[in-house]
């Protein structure tokens, strides 16, 4: 945990909000905005092709959970092929 000057009050009780991303390969046309603009780097290029003939975005292995559902892929898709739900934590 990182030490600050002045700490908030209430900084045990933040958390790291949880996304789940979803894609739709077929809608894609590779254009990697997805990949560039997501500040947790989880997207990477697929080897696979869709229908149109582009290499669609994936989420990297290992990565499935580091979504912070900042919403910057779904802002910056021009054709509507992914988007993040926030995931609600559990309550102990």
């Amino acid at each position: 945990m990182k030490v600050y000057a002045r700490t908030p009050l209430d900084l045990q009780k933040v958390t790291v909000p949880q996304g789940q991303v979803y894609l739709i390969p077929e809608r894609c046309k590779g254009c990697s905005l997805c990949i560039e603009f997501c500040p947790q780097e989880i997207f990477q290029v697929s080897t696979g092709l869709n229908a149109k003939g582009y290499h669609y975005p994936e989420i990297i292995p290992g990565k499935e959970e580091a979504c912070v559902h900042c919403g910057f892929c779904t802002l910056v898709c021009p054709e509507f092929a992914i988007f993040t739900l926030l995931v609600e934590p559990e309550v102990p």
